[in-house]
């Protein structure tokens, strides 16, 4: 069931949305040539605690999973897309990181993720990043009340396309609320026009994750949490919270020095 959330209830995502973002502006400072994964989620798990929140990520075991996820942040590194466990591995120089983390806070959560290379980058995988941002960009600013889900997959769709990207949609966004997955799934390819008609005060996750060898096709590892991408290739992984208002969109996970509506 979708649900629709009061203009007081966004504003208290917004306070969850907050934790996230000082999570990964926090988690990104300290990732270092050298820093383990398991580091960075201990960083994380210091904001959320310091702020009097919990983990959605922590323990959660959906039911394509063998065991609970055993970290406060996903860390996928390289050619892995989505769902890296923060184990002992050691960042090395020009790694592609993504970021993924989740907060709950007086009932109400809030879901971002970032990707970002650690030391030297490779030309490539900065394009590969900023085309996934332009991706998410562009699925924010086709959210929009009077429209349809299908013209914010669309919209990411045609940026990974264009620069062709490969593109799942066996994972992709989902309405958030009192839990961290709700209706609707919000997957990164589809129709415009299709699809459920949008409405202020539905707020989902958007999170386009784009494969840099074109294909769409990927590999879960023995833990059953890990995704790489069947080629090999890098991916990079971007996610806001955005709450659909008769104004705009609005991010709930952005910095607070640089909250605003969409782009």
């Amino acid at each position: 069931m979708v649900e629709l959330r009061t203009p007081g209830e966004i504003e208290a995502m917004r306070a969850s949305g907050r934790v996230v973002a000082q999570a990964l502006q926090e988690v990104r400072a300290a990732a270092k040539v050298g820093s383990r994964l398991s580091t960075l989620d201990d960083v994380a798990g210091e904001v959320i605690l310091g702020a009097g929140a919990t983990s959605p990520f922590l323990g959660y075991q959906p039911s394509f999973a063998l065991t609970p996820f055993r970290g406060v942040i996903c860390a996928s590194v390289n050619d892995v897309a989505l769902h890296g466990t923060p184990g002992p591995y050691r960042l090395a120089d020009g790694d592609l990181l993504s970021i993924d983390c989740g907060s709950i806070l007086d009932g109400w959560a809030a879901d971002a993720a970032t990707s970002f290379v650690v030391g030297i980058p490779r030309q490539a995988d900065l394009e590969l990043i900023e085309t996934t941002k332009a991706a998410l960009d562009a699925g924010i600013r086709a959210a929009r009340v009077g429209g349809r889900l299908g013209d914010i997959s669309a919209a990411i769709a045609a940026v990974g396309r264009a620069a062709r990207c490969g593109i799942s949609t066996d994972y992709g966004g989902h309405g958030i609320g009192r839990t961290m997955h709700q209706d609707p799934s919000v997957p990164n390819d589809g129709r415009p026009g299709r699809g459920l008609p949008l409405r202020s005060g539905l707020v989902i996750a958007i999170e386009p994750w784009f494969m840099a060898g074109g294909g769409d096709g990927y590999l879960v590892d023995d833990d059953g949490w890990t995704l790489r991408s069947a080629d090999g290739s890098r991916a990079a992984h971007v996610e806001h919270t955005v709450a659909l208002t008769p104004d705009g969109p609005l991010i709930l996970t952005a910095p607070p020095e640089s909250e605003s509506g969409g782009p």
